[in-house]
């Protein structure tokens, strides 16, 4: 009996370990494609981008170490982008994330026009980029819409993507383009909120604000973290939209890092743009792991 029953265990034991071996291999083939494209068009381009930063230029290949870093940090240009880059981010990303968070609070009250309020913040989303600028050009054009309405109010017109306004156009411009997303994102956050933790409150005679705060945004605190995350990628990627209404140079408040950028890679300056680029990921790097701390630190208690 005792032979039947080690006899049995081993057979399991066979069959089990053949079974994890097919799942793995079956695992490692659907892999397989996925990380394949991320080693050739991601893993190798970076090492490539790399070896760029640390010669003088990629023809002679010659090893200088550093001191493409230290040219791209005395660099005028560079100061100037990066200082417009922060600036930029810092105003765009929590107005980014606290509009769309109270407009997605405001959506979850029954308002009269709710669905018409919904569909202006999510149109961007639909439309391409090239014609949600091209709305912009209508309205901030200096002979556009919003100078229309300055003149009839006894106001003089504004050359508003050449004057120390055009920050606060493009940021205008950012919001409109991502609140909808961002919006979307909270309602579905907050409709997950457990309805029993909500009513407790409630019975226990707790103010909306400390509802809000002790509750609701304990559990939104992984969603904040997400689409603060996703808008400050996306303040770094609004080159698009500024070089589509300004060109290659637009006015000095409004020179982002991806200018300087993109105008090193048409100079071939391959080695000053692969040192900027380590430098802007490494900075990206620290921000993301200061705000998966910060999230850790308060949404811990609420995951266990």
């Amino acid at each position: 009996m005792k032979k039947f029953q080690s006899k049995k265990k081993v057979k399991y034991r066979q069959k089990s370990s053949k079974s994890l071996r097919k799942i793995k291999i079956s695992s490692g083939v659907f892999i397989a494609p996925s990380f394949l494209g991320v080693l050739v068009f991601f893993v190798l381009p970076f090492m490539k981008v790399i070896n760029y930063s640390l010669v003088d230029n990629p023809i002679s290949n010659r090893f200088v170490f550093l001191d493409n870093f230290i040219s791209v940090i005395h660099n005028g240009a560079f100061d100037k982008a990066v200082k417009n880059t922060l600036s930029f981010s810092l105003i765009a990303v929590p107005l980014a994330v606290i509009l769309s968070l109270l407009l997605a609070i405001v959506l979850e009250a029954k308002l009269p026009f709710r669905s018409q309020f919904r569909t202006f913040f999510l149109s961007p989303m639909m439309v391409p980029v090239a014609s949600v600028v091209l709305i912009w050009q209508v309205l901030f054009h200096y002979n556009g819409a919003v100078n229309d309405v300055l003149m009839r109010f006894g106001g003089s017109k504004i050359d508003w993507m050449k004057s120390e306004y055009s920050l606060v156009v493009v940021v205008l411009l950012f919001l409109w383009k991502n609140l909808g997303y961002n919006m979307i994102l909270f309602m579905a956050a907050l409709a997950s909120i457990p309805k029993d933790i909500l009513e407790v409150a409630t019975l226990e005679s707790a103010s909306p604000l400390q509802v809000f705060f002790y509750i609701k945004i304990r559990y939104l605190s992984s969603t904040i973290l997400f689409v603060t995350i996703m808008s400050l990628i996306s303040s770094f990627k609004v080159f698009r939209e500024i070089y589509l209404l300004t060109g290659d140079y637009p006015y000095d408040s409004i020179y982002m890092l991806q200018h300087f950028m993109n105008n090193k890679y048409k100079s071939l300056d391959y080695q000053t743009l692969s040192a900027a680029a380590i430098l802007m990921s490494i900075v990206m790097v620290v921000i993301i792991g200061i705000l998966f701390l910060v999230e850790d630190r308060f949404g811990k208690d609420v995951e266990g």
